[in-house]
């Protein structure tokens, strides 16, 4: 079942809220996101970073991949690299060293 616009686009609205939490110096998953919204929408959250009409007040070059790499960015992978080196982080090619340390953990969701 298709959800609706109004459906979608809070959950996007939701994305965002959630993402402005995020701190200089941290990143988040896109699969991070999407469970502490209660959903298993990675991808979803991953197509809302990439339409995000708000940056930089919400940061989406602090959505990563799960294993740390970079994962993408409308203005390239190398803008993205530039901002988060600014905010602290180290890298190893595109993958940040001591991805738990800068890792935002989100307080657990319980599902109503």
């Amino acid at each position: 079942m298709k959800k609706s616009t109004s459906e979608k686009n809070s959950f996007a609205k939701d994305c965002y809220e959630l993402l402005r939490r995020v701190p200089q110096g941290y990143v988040t998953t896109y699969k991070d996101l999407a469970l502490a919204l209660n959903s298993k929408a990675f991808r979803a959250v991953g197509q809302i970073m990439k339409k995000n009409p708000y940056a930089p007040e919400v940061p989406c070059h602090r959505v990563v991949c799960s294993n740390g790499n970079l994962g993408g960015f409308v203005h390239g992978k190398e803008a993205k690299k530039k901002l988060l080196e600014k905010e602290g982080l180290s890298f190893q090619k595109e993958k940040i060293l001591n991805f738990d340390k800068h890792k935002f953990l989100f307080p657990i969701q319980k599902k109503n």
